[in-house]
C-alpha cells in the first residue's frame, strides 16, 4: 500500500488499464455475460496476486486468493449470486490479510470488508490528489514537461496534416484510419465511459486496497452480565420450564410425524408440516441466543452443575426440534414437490443444529466469544462453499420429475410452470419426463415446454450468456433430442397449454 511515487503504483496503474481494456472487449464490445464474469474474476484475482508482493508471501492471503479463484470457477460453471458473493469475500480477505498481524474474528473482518468496499469507491480520487501533491513537490519535472511540450507541437501537428492529405489520396491509408475510428453515438459514448469508470473503480480497489480498522469490538462472552431479571434463580427456573415445554412439543411431534397418534380432525400431514417447520427453527435460534446471553463462561450460572445439565438437555431437545422441523419439511415436499427455497431451508436447518452444538461446546469448554464467532463462520463458509457447486434448480427439477404423481402415482402433481421458472436447470429432467409413458395431452405439453427451455438456452448462449453448465446441458439435450429451430412459446403458456384466440365480435366473420 505504498505511495504514488513507488514503482508498484505504476505497475498497478498499467494492470488496471489492462483490466478495463479486457472488460471493454469481453463485456461491452463482445456482449458476453454470465460465465464470462467468472473468467474475468479469475483474471482480476491473478492480477491482484501479481500486483501485491506481500500477498504472495502471506500463506493466509494465498489461501484466500485460491478460494477466490475457485469461486470464479464456480461462476464460470453456473453464474449464480452465491459464488459471486463468496468470490468477493474471498478476494477481499486475500488483499487485506497481508496488512494484518493475525486473523482476530469474523465480526471484525466483516467490518473490515465493508469499510474496504466503501473506501474503494473513492480510491481513484484519493490517489489523484496524491499525484497532484507529488507533482507540486517536484517543480523541476513540471518545468521539464513545459519545455518539452512546445517542442512536440510542430512535428505532431505537421505529421497529422500530412497524414490527412495522404489519406485523401491513398485508399489504403484511408481504410486504415477508418478501422481505427472510435466515433460513437453520444448516448453510447456516455454509457461506455461510465462502464470504464465502474470497472476502473473495482479494479483499483482490488489492486490498491485501503487500510481499514473495525469500529466495533467483539462480544466478549465471559463473566457476569448485569441484566434486569437475569440471575441464577431466574435462569434455573427458565431452563426447567423451557425443558418441560420443549419435551411436550417434541413428544407431540414424534407421535404425529411417526404416525403413532392421528392428527387433529381436518388437518393433513402436509398442513401440519407447512405450519410448523419455520417457527420451530426460529425457536431454536432464540434458544441459542438465550444460552449466549445468560450462561456466559465464567459466570455464576454457567458454573452451576445443575444449570449445565439442564442446558445440555435443552440444547439436545433443540436439536430434536430442528430434526422434527426437517421431517415436517420433508413431508411437505412429498405433498407439494421440491423447490430451490425448500432445499435452502433444509440446509439452513442443518446449519442451525450445528450452531447449537457449537454453542454447547463453547459453554462446556469456556471458549471465547471470538472462538464462537469464528467456529460459526467456518461452519457457514463450509456449507456455502459446498452449496455454491450444487445446482439446486436441477436437483429440484429431477426430484419433481421422478416423484410426480403422473409418473409413480404417489407424489405431487407435476408443476410445469415451476419447471419453466427453473429455466435451463430443468432441461434434462424435462427430456427424461418426455421419455416416460405419459398421457398424450400431458406429453405434448411437456414436449412444448422442453422445446421452449431448450430454445431459450440456445439463444442465451448465442447472445453471450455462456456458462460451462449451460453449454453442457444444451450439448447433451441436442444429442438426445436434436436442436430446436424456432421458438414455440409464442403460442403457449408456461405449462405448454395453447393460448386460446379471443372470440370474434358478434356480427363479424370468424
Amino acid at each position: 500500500m505504498g505511495g504514488v511515487h513507488h514503482r508498484g503504483f505504476w505497475i498497478k496503474l498499467v494492470l488496471a488499464a489492462a483490466l478495463v481494456a479486457l472488460a471493454d472487449w469481453v463485456f461491452y464490445q463482445g456482449g458476453h455475460s454470465h460465465g464470462w464474469l467468472g473468467l474475468f474474476g479469475a483474471v482480476l484475482a491473478l492480477a491482484a496476486g501479481l500486483a501485491m508482493p506481500a500477498l504472495r508471501h502471506d500463506r493466509r492471503a494465498l489461501a484466500a486468493l485460491s478460494l477466490a479463484v475457485m469461486m470464479a470457477g464456480a461462476m464460470a460453471i453456473d453464474a449464480t449470486i452465491l459464488p459471486f458473493l463468496l468470490f468477493w469475500i474471498a478476494l477481499g480477505l486475500a488483499i487485506l490479510l497481508p496488512g494484518t498481524a493475525r486473523f482476530d474474528d469474523g465480526w471484525r473482518w466483516a467490518q473490515r470488508l465493508f469499510a474496504h468496499g466503501f473506501k474503494a469507491l473513492f480510491g481513484p480520487l484519493i490517489d489523484l490528489f496524491k499525484l497532484a501533491r507529488v507533482h507540486r513537490r517536484k517543480p523541476a519535472a513540471v518545468q521539464g514537461l513545459r519545455r518539452t511540450l512546445p517542442a512536440l507541437i510542430l512535428p505532431l501537428v505537421g505529421s497529422a496534416v500530412i497524414l490527412m492529405l495522404f489519406a485523401s489520396a491513398n485508399p489504403v491509408i484511408e481504410s486504415f484510419f477508418a478501422s481505427l475510428s472510435l466515433t460513437l453515438p453520444a448516448d453510447l459514448a456516455f454509457e461506455r465511459i461510465a462502464f470504464w469508470g465502474v470497472v476502473s473503480v473495482i479494479s483499483w480497489g482490488v489492486l490498491r486496497p485501503r487500510r481499514t480498522m473495525p469500529m466495533f469490538g467483539t462480544f466478549g462472552g465471559s463473566g457476569e452480565l448485569r441484566l434486569p431479571g437475569v440471575n441464577p434463580v431466574s435462569v434455573l427456573l427458565s431452563l426447567v420450564l423451557f425443558n418441560l415445554l420443549f419435551a411436550m412439543q417434541n413428544a407431540m411431534d414424534l407421535a404425529w410425524l411417526w404416525g403413532l397418534v392421528p392428527l387433529p380432525q381436518g388437518m393433513t400431514l402436509a398442513d401440519y408440516a407447512h405450519r410448523g417447520a419455520y417457527p420451530l427453527v426460529l425457536t431454536a435460534l432464540l434458544a441459542g441466543l438465550f444460552v449466549l446471553v445468560t450462561l456466559r463462561p465464567g459466570s455464576q450460572t454457567a458454573a452451576s452443575p445443575l444449570v449445565r445439565r439442564l442446558v445440555m438437555l435443552w440444547i439436545g431437545q433443540n436439536v430434536v426440534l430442528v430434526a422434527s422441523a426437517m421431517l415436517r419439511l420433508y413431508d411437505y415436499i412429498d405433498a407439494y414437490s421440491l423447490t430451490r427455497l425448500r432445499i435452502a431451508a433444509l440446509a439452513w436447518m442443518v446449519l442451525v443444529a450445528l450452531g447449537l452444538g457449537i454453542i454447547l461446546w463453547r459453554l462446556l469448554k469456556e471458549k471465547s466469544g471470538a472462538w464462537l464467532i469464528n467456529a460459526n463462520c467456518v461452519a457457514v463458509a463450509t456449507l456455502l462453499l459446498g452449496y455454491a457447486f450444487v445446482d439446486t434448480g436441477a436437483l429440484a427439477a429431477q426430484w419433481n420429475v421422478r416423484h410426480a404423481r403422473e409418473v409413480d402415482d404417489t407424489g405431487a402433481g407435476i408443476d410445469l410452470c415451476y419447471l419453466a421458472e427453473l429455466g435451463t436447470s430443468s432441461l434434462l429432467p424435462l427430456i427424461e419426463l418426455e421419455g416416460r409413458p405419459l398421457e398424450p395431452v400431458l406429453l405434448a405439453r411437456v414436449k412444448t415446454l422442453r422445446q421452449m427451455v431448450q430454445y431459450r438456452q440456445a439463444q442465451l448462449l448465442h447472445e453471450g450468456g455462456w456458462t460451462l453448465l449451460g453449454q453442457r446441458r444444451l450439448t447433451r439435450a441436442q444429442a438426445l433430442v436434436g436442436p430446436v429451430r424456432d421458438y414455440p412459446g409464442q403460442r403457449f403458456d408456461c405449462s405448454g397449454v395453447p393460448y386460446q384466440a379471443p372470440p370474434a365480435p358478434a356480427g363479424e366473420p370468424g
